[in-house]
């Protein structure tokens, strides 16, 4: 199994920026892909951004040129970096990851929320 701890969330004005971190733990060599999804009140679960083991990495349209995923492999870490934050990014973030055949693990969530 893997187990995925997130950190990082909190209240920020629109405009800032933050960091999200997710430290994986367990099977770590079976990890497929690792990523960000969100979830803002009375809306469904999106994805946000994700990164495969490959390299190849992919953003929701809407945070495109704001946000950027990156890992470190040594630390067993995965980042969100948020910039330029608006209201409308308000949620809770969840910290994804594939792994094995067809498994996946969630993190707990970490809430960010964007004043305007």
């Amino acid at each position: 199994q893997v187990q995925l701890v997130e950190s990082g969330g909190g209240l920020v004005q629109a405009g800032g920026s933050l960091r999200l971190s997710c430290a994986a733990s367990g099977r770590m060599f079976s990890i497929n892909a690792m990523g960000w999804y969100r979830q803002a009140p009375g809306k469904q679960r999106e994805l946000v951004a994700a990164n495969t083991s490959g390299g190849s990495t992919g953003y929701a349209d809407s945070v495109k040129g704001r946000f950027t995923i990156s890992r470190d492999n040594a630390k067993n870490t995965v980042y969100l970096q948020m910039n330029s934050l608006k209201p409308e990014d308000t949620a809770v973030y969840y910290c994804w990851g594939s792994y094995g055949l067809g498994y996946e693990a969630w993190g707990q969530g970490t809430q960010v929320t964007v004043s305007s």
